[in-house]
């Protein structure tokens, strides 16, 4: 590369990364006023409101009026959503799927319920998320105007314990309703629970998913006719850009990790496991659409893809690898029970901590960037200090330059570790005695 080429590479470098920046200055700013603006009226009604908060309390606010709540807004933008926030009040509506079966199927976009100025079929917009009524508070179905969406504190049982949960409420003629949480599998351990409907949409994190999927497939398929139609020839364009990364995934991942002789069985899942996460980890650095989705950041996602390798490992296990496991050679008989509970127990913490690296490193990753961005608002107290907001601001911005530097490389180094780890847990399972 020559002098000029360098200079260039590294102006749009830093173009790139300064409108990163600026960008997420902005979405977490006008975050902010969408929730002020959205909520100034409430505090009014009593339900549940000894506690309650309005979403007016997620936002930096009029001066002085309202507090900038870091960690609910680095929640919120980190969290899933039924709708993409591209800039300013404009937001790109994604396919709603709801089934409720008391009540049916509802479908349509995202955008009926008005940014959460409207209900339809029960279900209103909530944070971007789609929450449903909960049942038997008279509630009227059809589509119908509501007022603010306010929050509140409620005491529960969860696991024969009782904790206090958010819960929120939503507004209709003067009458506040309860609003379910989206349904989740945990049973309430991790914020969700089990709820009388079931969300089949389109989020913001599916469709990321889906828009790399078609990046992949594209890319794949033309490297595939590059090698196809230059057999034996130097590889030329995207298919020159690609060969490294696969000649490093073989060579220093799935041959180390597997052995030579049943790597090509499982060569794909590997190099599409790792193509998978990187691209999902480079498109949630993006701030603007169609990226900031963090994705690999949710624990429904990697869940599935540890998933994915523990089935395979699990169903390519050989006898030596389950005789190992179960019934060790070479160990005294009375030991044997003890290590064969702690090795089955093996069997599934392996996929459980791969599940868990992934999404704390991305999710730390993402929520540290956030809490930086918002020194601006922290040292700026709300609008009543500018010398306040410029020094949090400038700080904010020199750290957030070099957090992302860090979650480029990140990037690159959790897909690795993903698809190396997974690599090592089949090539655990296919390895074939040693004969001495």
């Amino acid at each position: 590369m020559n002098t000029k080429s360098k200079g260039i590479f590294r102006l749009f470098f830093l173009a790139v990364f300064s409108a990163s920046i600026l960008l997420s200055y902005n979405a977490l700013a006008q975050d902010g006023h969408n929730h002020d603006h959205h909520d100034h009226s409430g505090h009014d009604h009593g339900h549940d409101h000894s506690h309650g908060h309005d979403h007016g309390d997620h936002g930096h606010g009029e001066k002085g009026s309202d507090k900038y709540d870091p960690v609910s807004t680095a929640m919120h933008h980190i969290s899933d959503a039924n709708e993409f926030h591209v800039f300013g009040d404009f937001h790109l509506p994604l396919p709603v799927i709801l089934y409720a079966p008391d009540q049916g199927l509802t479908t349509g976009m995202s955008s009926m319920f008005h940014h959460g100025h409207a209900a339809t079929d029960g279900y209103v917009l909530d944070h971007g998320r789609v929450k449903r009524v909960k049942p038997g508070q008279g509630f009227p179905l059809g589509h119908v105007d509501v007022g603010h969406i306010s929050h509140g504190e409620k005491e529960v049982e969860v696991m024969g314990k009782k904790k206090k949960k958010e819960i929120g409420f939503v507004e209709y003629q003067g009458k506040k309703y309860e609003l379910e949480a989206a349904s989740t599998l945990d049973g309430g351990l991790l914020g969700g629970g089990m709820t009388s409907f079931y969300d089949f949409s389109i989020t913001r994190n599916v469709f990321t998913m889906l828009l790399c999927s078609l990046i992949l497939i594209f890319v794949f398929l033309r490297v595939a006719k590059g090698y196809k139609t230059r057999k034996g020839m130097a590889p030329k364009g995207l298919q020159s850009f690609m060969e490294p990364f696969f000649v490093f995934i073989r060579d220093e991942v799935s041959i180390p990790m597997i052995g030579e002789k049943h790597y090509e069985r499982f060569q794909p899942y590997i190099m599409s496991l790792f193509f998978f996460v990187l691209i999902l980890n480079l498109i949630g650095l993006v701030p603007f659409f169609p990226g900031s989705s963090n994705v690999t950041g949710n624990l429904a996602v990697t869940m599935a893809l540890a998933l994915l390798t523990f089935i395979l490992t699990t169903i390519n296990g050989n006898s030596h690898y389950w005789q190992h496991i179960l019934w060790m050679p070479g160990i005294p008989t009375f030991v044997k029970p003890v290590l064969a509970i702690v090795e089955v127990m093996g069997i599934f913490i392996k996929p459980f901590s791969l599940m868990i690296r992934l999404f704390a490193n991305i999710t730390a990753g993402h929520i540290i960037i956030l809490s930086l961005i918002g020194l601006m608002f922290i040292f700026g107290d709300n609008g009543n200090s500018v010398g306040g907001a410029v020094a949090g601001g400038v700080v904010g911005m020199l750290f957030t330059a070099f957090m992302n530097l860090i979650e480029l490389i990140v990037a690159f180094i959790q897909a690795f570790i993903f698809a190396t780890l997974s690599a090592s847990y089949i090539g655990a399972a296919v390895e074939e005695p040693h004969h001495h």
